[in-house]
């Protein structure tokens, strides 16, 4: 199958609430227009300098979310055109973002990235370091993001069980973190979990975003 054959399949294979985002990181423009033009709009990246370069060449209705690892310093090169950041992993980033997007009169939509997986190569916010971010967050004083929910990756791993021990965690944390914090917003309802080796499971436990990006791209060309 071709990309676009895979979209349509993948899409077609979704609940109606679950958001692809189609993750194009190492994948060259030309193969993110073929997915375009298979219908996808939402694509997510994990490098600063790539994501820039990518979106100066491709249609202005590409909704980019950026997944990986953000460093402060490169905050401001993704700032004046992302849509969502998924891997906000300190209030010290926190903070970066939303004084960027001050200066663009922007509202950046970004996700708290939390660490459920037994792998050191992973990031991310303990659970409990999540619930004291937010004990001690006041949301009034970062008028230029808004927190919409968590993201989380399982254990790069064939135990199933474990997967899906990982992401029910993911899960529970993000009913108790919308029920404690954000019970009077509308906008906390993204929990980002799954990619192509184990978004069914992710589906399974409650996932509303999933991060697909060998299973639409093929391999990654480094």
């Amino acid at each position: 199958m071709n990309i676009a054959q895979r979209i349509h399949t993948l899409k077609a294979s979704l609940p109606q609430e679950v958001t692809l985002v189609a993750v194009s990181k190492f994948h060259p423009a030309d193969a993110v227009m073929e997915a375009y033009y298979a219908g996808q709009r939402i694509f997510g990246e994990s490098r600063a300098q790539e994501l820039t370069a990518k979106q100066k060449l491709l249609p202005n209705d590409i909704e980019w979310h950026f997944i990986g690892t953000l460093q402060r310093n490169k905050v401001k090169e993704i700032i004046p055109f992302i849509d969502m950041i998924h891997s906000v992993d300190s209030l010290r980033l926190l903070e970066e973002i939303d004084k960027q997007a001050a200066k663009h009169h922007r509202v950046v939509r970004i996700l708290l990235e939390i660490y459920v997986a037994q792998e050191e190569t992973k990031h991310g916010l303990s659970p409990d370091e999540c619930r004291e971010l937010l004990q001690h967050l006041t949301l009034n004083d970062y008028p230029n993001v808004q927190i919409c929910g968590l993201m989380g990756m399982a254990t790069y791993t064939e135990d199933e069980l474990l997967i899906e021990k990982e992401f029910k965690q993911l899960h529970a944390l993000f009913v108790e973190m919308k029920e404690t914090y954000f019970s009077h917003t509308a906008y906390f309802t993204e929990l980002s979990m799954g990619m192509s080796h184990d978004y069914p499971i992710a589906i399974q436990e409650g996932s509303t975003m999933i991060r697909v990006g060998s299973h639409i791209f093929g391999e990654r060309h480094y």
